[in-house]
């Protein structure tokens, strides 16, 4: 979008994780603000006119009617935590916040790169999303100490068992929920 750039191109404007998302993984969008190329945006849009804030919590009319039922449904990469993520990063700060989710997409690509049999991207995806950084370097250190005997098929499924076990525990439903 035209005189749209941001700085963070890792967190959205409206609070999603652009950097675990497979559209960027892949090189085909560069996040939010990241270029003249990414699609237009009422958020995007919205921010210009409100002063060309960096993050949507920052504009005083924050939460606004953009907000109502702004998790209801993801795209490629979860929404549901958008409002939880946005009060993280809020609390954590932009530099701790970021080097979080940069450690995030390192074991993301992790995943992909070793675990992936080819039909988990989706998965690993909403996964690294979803659930804390914790709990996804104890399932990567697992499966980097138990797996070197296994098939990549092998891996792939061990590695989903343990996504959607970790998940199961924390109540979180690790699949994209589509608009009917």
């Amino acid at each position: 979008m035209k005189n749209f750039k941001r700085e963070n191109l890792l967190f959205s404007l409206c609070g999603l994780n652009c950097g675990l998302c497979p559209m960027n993984l892949n090189q085909y969008c560069p996040g939010c603000g990241g270029g003249e190329g990414n699609q237009s945006c009422s958020i995007a849009k919205c921010s210009l006119q409100h002063g060309n804030v960096e993050y949507c919590f920052q504009c005083e009319n924050y939460p606004c009617e953009k907000y109502e039922n702004i998790d209801a449904f993801d795209s490629f990469i979860p929404h549901r935590h958008r409002k939880q993520d946005t009060e993280k990063f809020k609390k954590l700060g932009s530099r701790l916040y970021s080097a979080e989710q940069q450690r995030k997409k390192v074991l993301l690509n992790h995943l992909l790169n070793t675990y992936n049999d080819g039909r988990k991207k989706t998965l690993f995806c909403v996964a690294v999303n979803l659930l804390e950084l914790e709990d996804l370097e104890r399932i990567i250190s697992e499966l980097n100490e138990n797996t070197s005997n296994l098939t990549l098929k092998e891996k792939s499924a061990h590695a989903a068992s343990l996504l959607q076990e970790t998940a199961r525990q924390n109540h979180i439903v690790l699949k994209l929920r589509k608009k009917k």
